[in-house]
């Protein structure tokens, strides 16, 4: 399989990149996707609600730069036979870091204020062959964002000057397909999971593909996340990472 030589071509790539480029995308392409629970379809609830805070740590296309967010995520959950459906809401507040821009360079910045908001919607189909197992054989995954604050609008600024290559879209819908595996221990309130997800952000991608030396690629247009979930009662972690990491906590009620 290539998965596992995804993130090395990353950094390779990232060296073969010109030192004179500044590539510079929105704070959150490529790490919207989250992980949504759902009930299993032996639970005795088939209906719930879950709310989440997360630290997100990701790096810009060209992975000099670092972006450190924290996020609220609060979603719905209800499994009905063979089919479960959530859908959510979430915030998102962090910092752009900046280690490329040195501070003799024109625009020159050291940290830059960006936040986000948006909904997510997630389906599986699924099949159980025994009391502890549910297997999410194919699901989809959708989130809309809306981004605001000081990095997008130095986005705006950049553009089209010299050596600046920029993506200036503050609205991103990134959609794809999963599979999954959820199942528990001895006692059913003991869970844990794990998820692949592969899909794309739509919309015109072409500064990741090439700047003025075409065979310069600064990140790849397929968008996959790998997702490990656990819960405990009502408590419930999710570690997700792909392009970038996250890690969560929350509550289930």
């Amino acid at each position: 399989m290539n998965i596992k030589f995804y993130l090395p071509a990353l950094l390779i790539l990232g060296l073969l990149s010109s030192c004179s480029d500044h590539i510079y995308g929105p704070a959150l392409h490529h790490s919207d996707i989250a992980y949504m629970p759902k009930p299993m379809s032996m639970d005795s609830a088939k209906s719930a609600t879950y709310i989440s805070g997360a630290l997100v740590l990701d790096f810009s296309p060209n992975l000099n730069d670092q972006l450190t967010s924290g996020q609220v995520n609060i979603s719905h959950a209800n499994t009905f036979k063979n089919f479960n459906l959530a859908y959510g809401a979430f915030t998102s507040l962090g910092n752009y870091a900046n280690s490329d821009l040195q501070p003799n360079d024109p625009f020159y910045f050291k940290n830059k204020f960006f936040g986000a908001v948006g909904g997510r919607l997630s389906g599986n189909f699924f099949i159980n062959s025994d009391s502890r197992t549910d297997f999410r054989i194919i699901g989809f995954e959708a989130v809309y964002s809306h981004e605001f604050g000081d990095y997008a609008n130095f986005r705006k600024a950049v553009t089209g000057q010299p050596n600046f290559y920029t993506d200036t879209r503050t609205n991103l819908f990134t959609g794809g397909l999963t599979s999954e595996i959820v199942f528990h221990g001895r006692k059913p309130d003991t869970q844990m999971g794990f998820r692949v997800f592969v899909g794309e952000t739509f919309g015109n991608d072409n500064i990741y593909n090439n700047s003025n030396n075409n065979y310069v690629t600064y990140k790849t247009p397929t968008y996959v996340a790998f997702s490990y979930f656990v819960q405990f009662k009502q408590y419930f972690a999710v570690v997700e990472g792909g392009t970038y990491v996250q890690f969560r906590v929350g509550l289930k009620f």
